[in-house]
């Protein structure tokens, strides 16, 4: 008997460990892209430290507080349905047992089983832990694993506010003369870096996922700069 492989994720916490780390992810790609976006805007327009510094502590402190507050609520919505489920079919356990066998055993069938080997492994899975299983063979959900809306939200106000913190470091600490193209360049590194952390979080192309970001965000920083520029010369601001 061989071990299962071990760069593969197995056990309890799984679901956790998926979701705080894609709130990590994500919560710090929207921190780059946002905070850069504002505060390159801002040198477009004015040279002045205090500035940006005011333009760009708002947005990380905005940002983080909107990031966790999102995670919060579309976490708390996801593990409200995940518990409702689990309500109705530990009923439907209880009410009405014979008619649950019969279809954990058609499940199984569907998946490729004999209808001998159907029924044994329903059978045995019942008397085992019959919530467990009709669980996992139909909804997708393990009731020891429900995602956590606090580990989502407090992951995603670190991570973009850790994001936040490389634009407004960028822009501030270089000459005014090379602050922008050196805030250009840390930030498109920073997204090609989450592009392939993300990606291979999610099992796809890093290649593709590290692009994606790095035009979006190079797009997103063009057009503040831009608008921040034009507004500067024009004496708006």
């Amino acid at each position: 008997m061989t071990d299962a492989h071990p760069d593969e994720p197995h056990g309890a916490g799984l679901g956790q460990r998926l979701n705080w780390l894609r709130a990590g992810v994500l919560g710090a790609n929207d921190g780059i892209v946002s905070v850069a976006s504002l505060v390159v805007g801002v040198a477009g327009a004015t040279t002045d430290n205090a500035a940006l510094l005011i333009a760009g502590l708002a947005g990380l402190v905005g940002g983080a507080i909107s990031m966790a507050l999102g995670e919060y609520v579309s976490v708390s919505s996801q593990r409200d349905t995940e518990r409702a489920l689990i309500h109705k079919e530990r009923e439907e356990l209880r009410t009405m047992p014979e008619q649950e066998l019969d279809e954990l055993t058609q499940l199984y069938r569907d998946r490729g089983l004999s209808d001998e080997t159907a029924r044994q492994v329903a059978v045995e899975l019942t008397e085992h832990d019959a919530l467990a299983a009709h669980l996992e063979v139909e909804l997708g959900i393990d009731q020891d694993d429900l995602v956590n809306p606090w580990h989502a939200a407090i992951s995603s106000a670190i991570s973009f506010t850790i994001g936040a913190l490389l634009p407004l470091l960028a822009i501030l600490l270089p000459p005014p003369a090379v602050r922008v193209p050196i805030t250009f360049l840390a930030v498109l590194v920073a997204l090609a870096l989450t592009g392939y952390v993300s990606a291979k979080v999610g099992g796809a192309s890093p290649v593709r996922a590290s692009l994606r970001l790095v035009i979006g965000g190079a797009l997103a920083l063009l057009a503040t700069w831009l608008i921040g520029t034009l507004l500067g010369t024009t004496g708006v601001v």
